[in-house]
């Protein structure tokens, strides 16, 4: 069973800024992409941003500018830096690990964005 341990969500207001932190095994870490996701109650679960094993990143369109992620291969964890949060922004947010078609997926954080 692989676990990806997620921490760093919490409530803020509008205008302000959150880091994620989910961390993996070694062996998964140095192997697969790692990425973010997000869920918000009654909608999809979308791709919020990804990082490859060579630090090449993609965002959302709606995060760009705002969110940067980022990782440390000496501690195995992926950051979601999150500045300049929206309400829309509120939703669970699930850690990702992927590799071709396997997946494995943290218990998800949520963050919550006041008006």
């Amino acid at each position: 069973q692989v676990q990806l341990v997620e921490s760093g969500g919490g409530l803020v207001q509008s205008g302000g800024s959150l880091r994620l932190s989910c961390a993996a095994p070694g062996s998964i870490f140095s192997a697969y992409r790692m990425g973010w996701y997000r869920q918000a109650p009654g909608k999809q679960r979308e791709m919020v941003a990804t990082i490859t094993t060579t630090s090449n990143t993609n965002y959302a369109d709606s995060v760009k500018g705002r969110f940067t992620i980022s990782r440390d291969n000496v501690k195995s964890t992926v950051y979601l830096q999150m500045n300049s949060l929206k309400p829309e922004d509120t939703a669970v947010y699930y850690c990702n690990a992927q590799r071709w078609a396997l997946a494995f997926w943290g218990q998800g954080t949520q963050v919550t964005v006041s008006a």
